[in-house]
């Protein structure tokens, strides 16, 4: 089984020895997108200007400040991304480059330290390594996911940012969304008397606070019987933004992949992989404004595309009384389709999105 690195007598009564793929025995088929506890997680502090060198952690849970940065002023950012066990045995992160030039980014945006990029990926091998009992095996449709994030932990009782951050590897497996072989679509609703983010703001960011400001929209939307909602631009409420959690592409009538293209959207990796998908199918990709009532009859096919799902099809659009229905997906599915065959290895990784854990990845 491969070896965790370690850096303290406490990390090495953590990290329970002789792993493999799979060890943990769950019924890996049952598994959905929800946490289920692990072995234990990763966490680094950063003091005086400088992060320490980390430790496994089973307790899940943190003692922290009252007045800790993030409690009072939001100093909080995370990021998503899933490990899968390959067709070739080997354990492999998708596209974890593109994980963190996006967290550096949003350090930069809320002033909290950035860190090396060799760090970030240790951090998260660490947190494999040290749960690799769970990783689901291959042809399980599952993956471990991998949930890193920054906090301002230091205590603060004016506004400015922390004097400590904590940075934290968490891991869990998790199940395929979509328990059929084909996407499902879902009814979509947009979200009118809310925005998402203001236009220079931080909706560009992965950052606790955007989320947080979407779970009464989200809720009003699934209790009228949308599972998914749909925010235009905070400025005109005209031009398409992105779904409660993740970004929007659609495939028009002239072989179009359209996504918009907004400083208060949140780059979406997954997005960026579909796009190269999509050129390599010859469809013309395009990143602009898009006018949601001008452009909608246009829209074929309609996807929330991210980390957990990779496409969500949507089945109809409503504003305003208006049901806008699209097609069923197979541009879509065949997208789908193609990323999964690449995550788990029966495709060939011809992008370079896999990084082998224990291997470094590409500079950023």
């Amino acid at each position: 089984a491969p070896e965790t690195s370690v850096t303290s007598s406490a990390a090495m009564s953590v990290v329970k020895p002789d792993q493999k793929v799979g060890g943990a025995n769950l019924d890996w088929g049952s598994l959905f997108f929800t946490y289920v506890d692990t072995y234990c997680h990763v966490k680094y502090e950063y003091k005086d200007g400088k992060w320490d060198d980390g430790v496994e952690v089973a307790e899940p849970y943190m003692k922290m400040h009252v007045m800790a940065n993030v409690f009072h002023y939001g100093q909080a950012l995370f990021e998503g991304q899933k490990v899968f066990h390959c067709k070739d045995g080997k354990v492999r992160v998708f596209r974890d480059v593109a994980n963190y030039q996006r967290m550096m980014g949003g350090c930069k945006r809320l002033c909290m330290p950035e860190m090396p990029q060799e760090m970030f990926h240790k951090a998260i091998d660490r947190a494999i390594l040290a749960n690799l009992d769970f990783v689901p095996p291959y042809g399980s449709n599952g993956a471990l996911y991998v949930r890193p994030f920054m906090i301002g932990s230091g205590p603060q009782l004016g506004l400015g940012p922390s004097d400590a951050y904590t940075f934290v590897v968490v891991v869990a497996p998790v199940g395929s969304y979509y328990k059929t072989k084909g996407l499902t679509p879902i009814p979509c609703l947009v979200v009118e008397n809310y925005d998402r983010a203001a236009p220079m703001g931080v909706g560009q960011v992965k950052c606790a606070g955007n989320y947080a400001a979407d779970i009464v929209p989200a809720k009003a939307g699934k209790d009228d019987g949308y599972p998914i909602g749909l925010y235009m631009d905070a400025k005109e409420h005209k031009y398409v933004e992105e779904f409660n959690t993740s970004n929007f592409i659609a495939i028009t009538g002239d072989k179009e992949y359209l996504t918009p293209d907004s400083a208060s959207v949140l780059g979406s990796v997954t997005n960026k992989c579909l796009e190269d998908l999509a050129r390599d199918m010859g469809l013309t990709v395009k990143r602009r404004k898009i006018d949601f009532d001008a452009e909608v009859k246009s829209f074929k096919e309609v996807g929330a595309v991210g980390t957990a799902v990779v496409i969500t099809a949507i089945e109809s659009i409503t504003r305003t009384g208006t049901k806008h229905t699209f097609e069923k997906p197979d541009v879509l599915q065949k997208l789908h389709d193609m990323v999964r065959a690449v995550q788990v290895g029966e495709a060939p990784d011809s992008h370079g999105w896999m990084r082998e854990v224990g291997a470094p990845g590409p500079a950023a």
